[in-house]
């Protein structure tokens, strides 16, 4: 169900690909579409490597102090830590304001129990909760942290978007 018009939805990877938009694409007729890195600015980067190694438990692959800390977070997918003033170089100054950054990032899990767990490990890490995990109208489970940086991740459970085996 799309979760806000309520009409049946077709989960990608699902559908038969020959012949489609999607087929072209693997095809070399477009863009390959993926995410290989995630790259978020830490204020402090010693205080944000500490919530995401110590606290939660991730494993560098780099890690260059006072520099940029990369994880890998998925089989084609790195998260990259950078020092604010090493990611401003990089991209330009960062627009700063009130209210929430206009993304999140999601942890997909596979229970609810996983959720509430992920939930108290990253508030024991540091993490000030947003939204404690509730049933959403969807039919999920979900709840809302921000990391020391003001990242919000979104912690789910989404069992018709779980990663298949």
């Amino acid at each position: 169900m799309c979760p806000t018009s309520g009409e049946p939805a077709t989960v990608a990877g699902t559908e038969s690909v020959a012949g489609s938009p999607r087929a072209q694409v693997w095809q070399g007729r477009g863009v390959d579409p993926r995410i290989s890195f995630v790259s978020l600015a830490a204020r402090d980067l010693a205080a944000t490597r500490r919530f995401y190694v110590d606290g939660l438990g991730w494993t560098p692959e780099l890690d260059v102090p006072g520099e940029v800390v990369m994880i890998r977070a998925g089989e084609h997918l790195i998260l990259s830590l950078w020092d604010e003033a090493h990611f401003e170089a990089e991209v330009g100054r960062i627009g700063r304001g009130d209210g929430v950054p206009p993304f999140t990032l999601a942890h997909n899990v596979a229970t609810k129990q996983e959720v509430d767990a992920v939930m108290q490990q990253a508030r024991d890490a540091g993490a000030v909760i947003v939204k404690h995990a509730q049933e959403t109208f969807w039919g999920g489970y979900a709840g809302y942290f921000q990391d020391p940086d003001g990242h919000l991740w979104e912690i789910v459970w989404n069992p018709q978007l779980l990663p298949q085996d």
